[in-house]
């Protein structure tokens, strides 16, 4: 019996995971929008609604605690300042997790993780800012 076995170990060390969730968290935050695994995305929905109850919280601790979860200070404004006001009614639920079939190389079964009432655009902005930025320092 698996009782009182609380998440998935992924085949992972404890301090490889909590890489993979700070990357994944991150990348969700700038993207608002991932396909991952199934069980990943399941796993990394309590992580994410919980740095954005932190978002919505606003205050410094709340600032430091969700600092030391995330890799980049970028994800960190990002968080409190668009993601904390956009969710300040809602009481919860901030992230769905959708079913994307399965990944051609070896059947896993894939999803879609994405905020509720996301902003389209957000996805790959900050892609093309970095390629834009990087061609104009060429050009230079």
């Amino acid at each position: 019996m698996r009782h009182a076995r609380g998440y998935r170990r992924l085949n992972r060390t404890h301090e490889h995971r909590k890489a993979l969730w700070a990357n994944m968290a991150g990348s969700l935050i700038e993207h608002e929008q991932i396909k991952t695994t199934l069980p990943k995305a399941k796993e990394l929905r309590p992580i994410i609604e919980k740095l954005i109850t932190l978002g919505k919280r606003g205050d410094l601790h709340a600032r430091r605690q969700a600092g030391s979860q995330l890799k980049q200070d970028a994800y960190v404004a990002k968080l409190f300042e668009v993601l904390g006001p956009r969710y300040k009614d809602r009481q919860g639920g901030y992230v769905r997790v959708l079913k994307a079939g399965f990944r051609y190389g070896d059947m896993a079964p894939m999803a879609i993780i994405e905020f509720v009432d996301r902003d389209v655009s957000a996805k790959g902005a900050g892609d093309k800012a970095r390629v834009e930025s990087e061609l104009a320092n060429a050009e230079d």
